[in-house]
Parts: C-alpha cells; sequence; structure tokens
C-alpha cells in the first residue's frame, strides 16, 4: 500500500515533511517506487542525490523489492565515485545483468517526489538494463517481461 493511500487526510507536504525529508536525512537519499498499472509498468528513483549535485537514480519494469536494492546499490555508488557517464555500460554483477546509462530528457515529467523536492530543475539518470540473452530495449529481440521496460529517455554511447 501506498503512503497516501495509508493517510487519505494527509498532503504532499505532510508526505516530505513526514517521510522524504527524514529519511534523506538518515541515508542522503530515499528510493520512491510507483506500482505497475494496466498501462504502465513499475518505475522507482532516487530523492535526495540532487542535495549532493549528483543525478537522481531511475529504473523501470522492476519489482519493488528489486528496484530498492538496485537503486541503493548504485545511490551508493555514485555517492563515494560520482555518477556514471551518459552511454556508459555498467558491467553485469552477481545477480544482476549489464546496465547502460540514459539520461531523462524531462525528469519533471516521471518523477514526481523529486518534482515536490526540487521544482522542475534536477537531473536524473535511467539505469536501463539487458534482459537474460544479453539483448537492451532498443534490441528488437529484447524480451523484457509483463509490462517490458520503457526507457525515458535518449540512449547516447559513451
Amino acid at each position: 500500500m501506498c503512503w497516501h493511500c495509508d493517510n487519505p487526510g494527509k498532503t504532499r507536504d505532510d508526505y516530505l515533511v513526514e517521510e522524504v525529508r527524514p529519511l534523506i536525512r538518515k541515508h542522503g537519499w530515499m528510493v520512491q517506487t510507483v506500482e505497475s498499472g494496466i498501462a504502465q509498468p513499475a518505475l522507482a528513483y532516487t530523492v535526495g542525490l540532487t542535495d549532493a549535485g549528483l543525478p537522481e537514480l531511475a529504473v523501470t519494469g522492476l519489482r519493488e523489492r528489486r528496484s530498492g536494492q538496485l537503486l541503493n546499490y548504485f545511490a551508493r555508488r555514485v555517492v563515494r565515485s560520482g555518477p556514471p557517464e551518459p552511454g556508459e555500460v555498467l558491467p553485469a554483477a552477481v545477480g544482476w545483468p549489464a546496465f547502460e546509462v540514459v539520461p531523462l530528457d524531462t525528469p519533471s515529467a516521471h518523477l514526481l517526489t523529486a518534482v515536490l523536492m526540487y521544482g522542475e530543475e534536477f537531473r536524473a539518470l535511467q539505469l536501463v538494463y539487458e534482459d537474460e540473452h544479453g539483448n537492451w530495449p532498443w534490441d528488437r529481440e529484447f524480451r523484457g517481461g509483463t509490462g517490458g521496460q520503457p526507457v525515458l529517455g535518449a540512449r547516447r554511447r559513451a
């Protein structure tokens, strides 16, 4: 269940004060998930990396727990070592596929909680993953599962 559903009398500002800002203070970022719907695959993204001068990170098409693990892993990496470059391919690790970094053209169109925190001007990178056969969403052979994996920006080669 979502926070807003569990707290029907509360506002978006209440959500920022009670949930988002405390998590960012404690961890440096938080992961916001958006459940999949009939016409849209799941979306998850970080909020808080902007405070450190870094782009937010996003992933589509994964279950909530898996996307949270992935984004927390890469957020720690980004805070330690800096953000990856658009077009960079991050090699596969145990239990994960390879990822290609795609900048979001208009992050404010997709990352509502980040918009509530930072307004319309912030940067975001999508971690686009290959399927189990090494195909990417832009490959005709890609098999992204139910709902697929929408790419929210224009792919750039490194």
